[in-house]
C-alpha cells in the first residue's frame, strides 16, 4: 500500500516545540507503521531563529514570517506552540482555520478565551482543531471526554491539573523546602518557566478547568463565573499545620453541576491525607470524573514537561492523520447548551484559618467575636506561640458556612491592629 505524506508546520520552538521536532524526525518510521502516513515536517518558525539549539534545521524549512504557514497550500497541519491567548498565537490559529488548515495546539489560554469562536470556524471549514495537549499534558482527558466517556452524563469533574504547582507543594511537604526554593528547583528541572506566574496564581488551572467544563457539560466556555486563587500565599507553616491536622494541601480545579447550575473553582484546598488525590505528588496530574452510568473514573499521568506534552501533541496529529474531522468540543457549536453558572458565594465550606497576631490580652476573644458575628463557628482551635513569645499563631478549623461569610470574616480580621500579616484562608474539600 502506498504511503502518503502528511505535511506539518511547527510554529514555536521552545522546550516543547524543539522536543516535538526531534521526536517526529526520530520516530518517523514508527509513526508511519502506525498510521500508514509519513509525518513530514516541511516548515518551522520561531521568535529567535538564530538561537543556539542542540539540533540542526535545514534553511529551506524556516519561514520568514510565522503567518506564512497559513498561506502555504502544501501544509496539512499547523502545530501552534507559541503560547498566550492573544498576539501571534491568536493570529496564527484564526488564520489557519480560516484557510482550511488543521490545527493542533497546546495553548490552553487561547482555547479558554477563544475556543467557542475557533470551533465555529473549524466546523464551517471542515477542518480539525485539536487541543489534547492544552489540558494536563500526558493525561488523555480531552479524548476520554469526547470518546471513551461519551455515554455518560457528567455531574462533576475535578482534580490536580497543574504539575508545576503540585511539584512545588510536594517539595515543600516532603523535603521541607521554602516556597522560593521549591520554585527554583522546579525551574531547574524544566517543570516551571522562567516566568511561572500563571502556574502559581491559578490562571493555568482556570484555563484548563473552563475547557473541561465545556466538554463535560456540552456548554459554551464561561470565563466570568469562576473562583481563581493560586498557591503563591501558601508557605511551609501552612504545609506543616495541615500535616498536624491530618490534611494535605493541593491546588484543585473543581467544576460541579448541582441543581442545574455549574460552579467553577480553582483554589488550594486542605484534603484528608487518606484521600486518593492527597497521594498525587510531584508533577503528576489526576482528573476525576463523576458520571452516570460509569460512576467515578480516574485518569492520572504526568502534567508537566515536554515529554508529556509531546505525547498529547502526537496523539492529536495521529487523530488528524486518520481522518477524524469532528467538532472541537465533541458536538457542533449550535447544539451546545447555554447552562447557568454561579459563583461560590453561597456554597458551604469548612475552612482553615491562620491568624498571626501580637500576643496580648483580648486578641483571641476579639477574633472569636468577629467570627461569631459572621455566623462562623469554630470546630477546632490551636494557639502556637512564636519563639520570641511576643507573637502567636492562631489556627482555626471552622464548621461549614457559606463562602461569602468566610470571606467577610477574613476581610474584617484583616483590618485589626493586632495582626502581623493578613490572615490565611484555605478551604477544606471533602473528596
Amino acid at each position: 500500500m502506498k504511503k502518503n505524506k502528511i505535511n506539518i508546520a511547527i510554529v514555536g520552538l521552545g522546550n516543547i516545540g524543539s522536543y516535538l521536532y526531534k521526536y517526529l524526525n526520530k520516530n518517523k518510521n514508527y509513526l508511519t507503521k502506525k498510521t500508514n502516513m509519513i509525518p513530514n515536517i516541511v516548515f518551522v518558525s520561531a521568535k529567535n531563529k538564530s538561537k543556539k539549539r542542540k539540533f540542526s534545521i535545514p534553511k529551506k524549512k524556516w519561514l520568514k514570517n510565522y503567518l506564512d504557514a497559513t498561506k502555504k497550500k502544501n501544509i496539512d497541519i499547523i502545530v501552534e506552540l507559541i503560547g498566550g491567548a492573544d498576539g501571534p498565537a491568536k493570529n496564527l490559529v484564526f488564520s489557519a482555520l480560516r484557510n482550511k488548515i488543521n490545527v493542533v495546539t497546546a495553548n490552553k489560554a487561547l482555547i479558554a478565551k477563544y475556543g467557542d469562536k475557533l470551533a465555529k470556524i473549524a466546523e464551517k471549514n471542515k477542518v480539525s482543531l485539536e487541543f489534547e495537549a492544552a489540558v494536563c499534558g500526558g493525561v488523555p482527558i480531552v479524548k476520554s471526554l469526547k470518546e471513551g466517556l461519551v455515554a455518560n452524563s457528567i455531574n462533576k469533574i475535578y482534580g490536580i491539573f497543574n504539575g508545576t504547582s503540585n511539584f512545588i507543594l510536594t517539595s515543600m511537604d516532603k523535603q521541607n523546602l521554602e516556597f522560593r526554593d521549591a520554585l527554583k528547583k522546579a525551574q531547574s528541572l524544566g517543570y516551571a518557566e522562567k516566568n511561572p506566574i500563571s502556574d502559581l496564581n491559578g490562571d493555568d488551572v482556570a484555563s484548563k478547568l473552563k475547557i473541561l467544563t465545556a466538554l463535560s457539560f456540552n456548554s459554551y466556555i464561561n470565563n466570568k463565573d469562576i473562583s481563581v486563587e493560586g498557591i503563591n500565599k501558601v508557605d511551609r507553616t501552612d504545609i506543616n499545620n495541615a500535616n498536624l491536622l491530618g490534611y494535605k494541601i493541593k491546588l484543585l480545579g473543581v467544576s460541579h453541576l448541582e441543581h442545574k447550575k455549574v460552579t467553577q473553582r480553582v483554589n488550594p484546598y486542605l484534603i484528608k491525607k487518606s484521600s486518593y488525590i492527597a497521594k498525587i505528588d510531584g508533577v503528576l496530574n489526576a482528573v476525576i470524573i463523576e458520571g452516570n452510568p460509569v460512576g467515578e473514573t480516574v485518569i492520572q499521568g504526568e502534567g508537566a514537561g515536554p515529554q508529556a506534552t509531546t505525547s498529547a501533541l502526537v496523539s492529536d496529529i495521529v487523530s488528524i492523520i486518520k481522518g477524524k474531522v469532528r467538532p472541537p468540543f465533541m458536538i457542533s457549536a449550535n447544539k451546545r447548551k447555554k447552562i447557568q453558572f454561579e459563583n461560590i458565594d453561597n456554597k458551604k465550606f469548612s475552612a482553615y484559618l491562620r491568624i498571626d497576631v501580637k500576643d496580648k490580652h483580648g486578641v483571641l476573644s476579639n477574633i472569636t467575636k468577629t467570627l461569631a458575628k459572621n455566623k462562623v463557628s469554630i470546630k477546632r482551635l490551636i494557639q502556637n506561640p512564636f519563639k520570641s513569645k511576643k507573637n502567636s499563631s492562631i489556627v482555626i478549623i471552622t464548621h461549614e458556612v457559606k463562602d461569602v461569610l468566610l470571606i467577610k470574616s477574613i476581610n474584617q480580621l484583616s483590618k485589626k491592629d493586632y495582626l502581623i500579616q493578613k490572615p490565611k484562608l484555605i478551604r477544606i474539600e471533602k473528596i
